[in-house]
Parts: C-alpha cells; structure tokens; sequence
C-alpha cells in the first residue's frame, strides 16, 4: 500500500512495534507532522482491513490505539515506490479478560494475549509476508500461537494457522473469540470455575399442598367488611351458638360470659351460695325477733 509520503522516514525498521503512544522512534515522537503521517497510515491499514473482512465498521485506527492501549506490528517494504517506501500489512494484538469452556465444559476464566486484526494487502498475500510478521510478533512476545485467542478469525486467517502452525482442532465457544485445544493444556495461571450443579426439586408432601392453598385462598379474601356475606356452616360447635344478627359485625357482638371449667369453678360457687342463704336467714330471724319498745 503506497502513500504520498515517505514512509522510510516515518518507519526506520521492516517491522515497527506501535503502542499507544502512537511513535515508531523518538524521531517521530518529536515530529508532528510525521505522527500525522503515521495516524494516516493506520486509518487506512485499519479501512482495507475492514473492507477485506466485510466488516460495518474499521476495528483499528489511531484514536483506538491510544485509546484501547493495544499494540500493532507494522511490516514495510523500504524499497516499493521508488525508495520512499511502501507497507505490507499489520498485526494488532493485545489482552483481553475473557470467559471460556473448555472441551470438558469447565469455565476458565483468562487474560491471554489476542489476535485482534490481521491484514496483509490484497496484491501483496501468498508472497511470505503474512508468516513473517506473525513469527516476529510470536518472538516478541515470547507466545506459542497454541496459546493465544483470536477476535472473529476470518477463514484465510484459519487456513493461515492450519497451514503454518497445525491449529486445526478449535473448542467451539459462545462469544466471538476462538481458541484451540493447546490453549488449555498446562495452564496454571488461569482459574478454572465449575459450573455448580442444579439443586434436584425435594417431593412436596400432602400437607404442605394443603398449607399453600389456605395461605392462596387467605390471601384471595378481601377483609372484613368487603369480604361477600357467607351463610355460616353447620357443625357440632356452631348448632349450640346462636347466629348472628343481620348487619352485626363480628367483632361487636354481644359479649357472652363463659364460665370457668376449672377445677375450683364449682367450688367457688357452692361457697357463693352458702352465704347468700346464710344472709337470707340472718333478715329472717332479725325480723321474727321482738323489737325493744314494743308489746
């Protein structure tokens, strides 16, 4: 991909290793017409990868890098048009916190280093370029491609890992990311989480049918005095008390003494009565009595 500028001056290395703050060298960090040069270079790097991938929307650009804080290789040819230089293609990569399953259906919990966007210009693909970028990153970073996940791989990218790299058997995840069965293969770093079985339902008992439908139909009745007017049910408790009158509510009917069924009821009553009979008899015998003064 060619620009109107000199891309030698802006990239001094084949391979130049970007990060957020957005400079190759130190010479270009003091330049700002370079770092716009530079930015320039990575919005259309970013664009055709998009339009290769039919993508709605660019993945990479300048602002993402600086703001997203993830690192791109860029890979140029020095010598492509007329010694002002010309780029091949990027790589970016970076860490993301994710949520796999393995093949066994454990969840692992992970940070590892992700392919995000790949790009390699259209007349420029199947000439090595590809290869030798990905082996500088793979260097750079220390990582085995085994080890890594990739964001929404494109089928070229897959028959790029299958071919150079022998990743064929993928475990099939529920996002967007892809990852191989050599990713989890003596990884101590990572958490594993099983999921916790589901609690089996107990037997409901006879009884607590019951109890649920009194609370459903309790809480079904409206109050007293909205509750509609129920004609009262004849049992052997309710044939010995008398019904209530009509429009009476039941809390202001007339109150009934009850009397004690106590052991020491009827004993105290017997006592009552033998003074009252006492009392009778004391006016009797007062009254039979001749009163002084008189004949």
């Amino acid at each position: 991909m060619e620009f109107p500028f000199d891309i030698n001056q802006i990239f001094t290395e084949r391979v130049s290793f970007l990060d957020q703050n957005l400079a190759a060298d130190r010479w270009t960090a003091r330049r700002p017409d370079l770092q716009a040069n530079l930015a320039t270079v990575i919005d259309e790097l970013g664009r055709a990868s998009a339009k290769a991938q039919q993508l709605t929307a660019a993945v990479t650009s300048a602002s993402k890098l600086q703001s997203q804080r993830h690192q791109l290789y860029l890979l140029k040819d020095g010598e492509s048009s007329g010694g002002r230089g010309a780029v091949v293609g990027f790589l970016k990569v970076g860490h993301k916190k994710l949520f796999l399953l393995d093949r066994h259906g454990v969840h692992v919990e992970a940070e590892p280093l992700c392919v995000l966007d790949f790009y390699i210009a259209e007349n420029l693909q199947r000439h090595g370029y590809g290869l030798e970028l990905f082996d500088f990153m793979l260097q750079h970073k220390n990582v085995e491609p085994g080890r890594m996940a990739y964001d929404r791989p494109s089928p070229k990218l897959l028959s790029f890992l299958e071919k150079h790299y022998s990743l064929t058997q993928n475990v099939p995840q529920v996002n967007n990311f892809v990852v191989f069965e050599d990713f989890f293969f003596n990884r101590a770093a990572v958490q594993l989480r099983k999921t916790p079985p589901k609690k089996p339902d107990g037997e409901i008992k006879p009884y607590s049918l019951m109890e649920r439908g009194a609370v459903r139909q309790e809480q079904r009745t409206p109050p007293w005095p909205f509750a509609p007017h129920q004609s009262p049910q004849r049992s052997g408790s309710s044939q010995c008390s008398p019904p209530l009158s009509v429009g009476l509510s039941p809390t202001r009917a007339p109150h009934r003494v009850s009397v004690s069924s106590s052991p020491g009821g009827t004993r105290n009553q017997s006592r009552q009565s033998a003074l009252i009979e006492g009392g009778r008899e004391r006016r009797s015998s007062s009254l039979s009595r001749p009163q002084p003064g008189f004949p």
